[in-house]
């Protein structure tokens, strides 16, 4: 069994509502975002999956979120944007994406350089 790791991130903004505290108000972060894959065998290349193609589908995936209230988007609207969910929510757009052979194990995000989340299926 192979792992890739892919790191990207985004900018957005957010509240959490129902929060006592500073988070209920509108704030920001730079979300930093780690993806691990894992592949069974190597391509002719001896590849997993090309960084590349990883990379790109997961920018895809932050492209929806980057520079945006998370509050209004539709996923967030009834559910606060935490960064648990932001995490799931990642897991799930960017499996949806992989070849059939390539299987999304977790998705990290950080709000913080010392706070994240990890979501597993």
């Amino acid at each position: 069994m192979y792992e890739l790791r892919v790191e990207s991130g985004f900018a957005a903004a957010h509240s959490l509502r129902g929060y006592q505290g500073n988070c209920e108000q509108l704030h920001g972060h730079n979300w930093k975002v780690e993806v691990r894959l894992a592949v069974e065998g190597l391509d002719e290349l001896g590849l997993a999956m090309d960084f590349r193609e990883v990379k790109k589908l997961l920018k895809e995936v932050l492209e929806g979120l980057d520079h945006t209230h998370l509050n209004e988007l539709q996923p967030f609207r009834s559910e606060n944007p935490s960064t648990e969910r932001l995490a799931s929510y990642i897991f799930q757009e960017l499996a949806a994406r992989l070849p059939a052979e390539v299987t999304l194990t977790e998705v990290t995000a950080w709000e913080s350089p010392g706070s994240a989340a990890t979501y597993r299926p």
